[in-house]
């Protein structure tokens, strides 16, 4: 219950009235600046921890952690660091586990982006049935957060600086330069289609 008022009170103060104030407030920032906005508030990291209202970013322990997953209840995964070798959805077997894999690299040169609005679609499904979502890859940094700091862009319109304080009040997250480049990217196709809508 403190994590959901202390949560409102971060995103109305977060938001400005009306979008084009926000838009003004809170401008397409470099990769450097992104990285040095990513390198202050919360540095630590829990195996989970939560950063929007049932929306949770984590690492492979917590992911293979079948009981810790009950406690949290845990009704989704989406593991960006999915491979031929490591359990799939099979692990999670009578669990009730919706889950979904990704194959990423955590490399500035590959393409995360192709993934930001299948991983969107999958959260924002999972969120709105009233399922709890665990986001997660090796460490929990860098690719998890890119996917959530994607679905925050897309799904609950947040800029990408808005998303990185709200993701950074709880979890300590760096996304790769190349990432970044593409969340700028995102942000900046985002700004444009607010623009033309009604």
């Amino acid at each position: 219950m403190a994590f959901m008022s202390r949560f409102s009170r971060s995103r109305s103060s977060s938001r400005s009235p009306s979008r084009k104030d926000s838009e003004r407030s809170s401008p397409i920032l470099t990769v450097s600046e992104l990285e040095r906005l990513l390198y202050t508030g919360k540095t630590a990291c829990n195996h989970a921890d939560e950063v929007w209202p049932r929306l949770y970013i984590g690492d492979q322990d917590i992911a293979s952690d079948r009981r810790e997953l009950a406690k949290l209840g845990i009704t989704h995964i989406l593991n960006c660091a999915q491979t031929k070798w490591r359990g799939g959805a099979e692990y999670y077997a009578g669990m009730n586990i919706t889950y979904h894999g990704i194959e990423a690299h955590d490399s500035p040169t590959f393409d995360m982006s192709v993934n930001f609005y299948p991983a969107s679609e999958f959260i924002h499904k999972a969120l709105t049935s009233g399922g709890k979502v665990l986001v997660h890859c090796t460490v929990g940094v860098s690719r998890s957060a890119t996917l959530v700091l994607a679905y925050l862009m897309i799904r609950q319109n947040l800029t990408l600086v808005e998303a990185i304080k709200t993701v950074k009040d709880h979890r300590g997250v760096i996304p790769n330069r190349g990432f970044l480049r593409q969340l700028n990217g995102l942000d900046s196709i985002l700004r444009e289609s607010r623009k033309t809508s009604p």
